[in-house]
């Protein structure tokens, strides 16, 4: 890896299978050098996979096989801007159909635990409205929602 700061995610084993997801749904993503235990180790043989080096919409991340003691929690998420309705559906629904967990306000839960915000710039742009009230109507309306409804967030910020 070239790059001087990296994110490393923790997984139980499935740190290829995770960095594949990603590189097929999210664009700007791909799959880098998978390295492996050049001998055994106390939780594993060698030749088990280590670490994957991946990128995830041009960040560039590390899966590390640590095993079970660590979990993903919502402490840490990916924020994904979506440019419309299609696009947040296509993410959301890849991630949710895959194993995972929808939350609420726009954020979910892929198979590994790991935690996204699918946030389209539309909802960004509302609940930063200049009108306080135009921002109030269209935060309201998203508390409502799992997966963001842009038709219903531009309604609530024109009232």
């Amino acid at each position: 890896m070239t790059s001087k700061n990296t994110i490393c995610l923790w997984y139980d084993g499935t740190a290829l299978d995770a960095a594949k997801f990603y590189a097929d749904i999210f664009p700007d993503s791909a799959v880098g050098a998978v390295h492996r235990a050049p001998g055994d180790y106390p939780a594993g043989k060698e030749g088990d996979i280590l670490t994957v080096e991946f990128t995830v919409m041009g960040i560039p991340c590390l899966g590390l096989n640590g095993g079970p003691a660590f979990k993903h929690n919502e402490a840490f998420s990916f924020q994904v801007a979506t440019d419309n309705q299609s696009e947040t559906d296509r993410l959301w629904d890849a991630i949710i159909k895959n194993g995972g967990q929808e939350s609420a306000c726009g954020w979910c839960k892929d198979k590994w635990g790991l935690s996204w915000q699918i946030t389209p710039r539309a909802l960004i742009e509302a609940i930063a409205d200049p009108d306080p009230a135009a921002a109030k109507r269209a935060f309201e309306a998203m508390m409502e929602m799992t997966k963001i409804d842009i038709a219903k967030i531009e309604a609530a910020r024109r009232g």
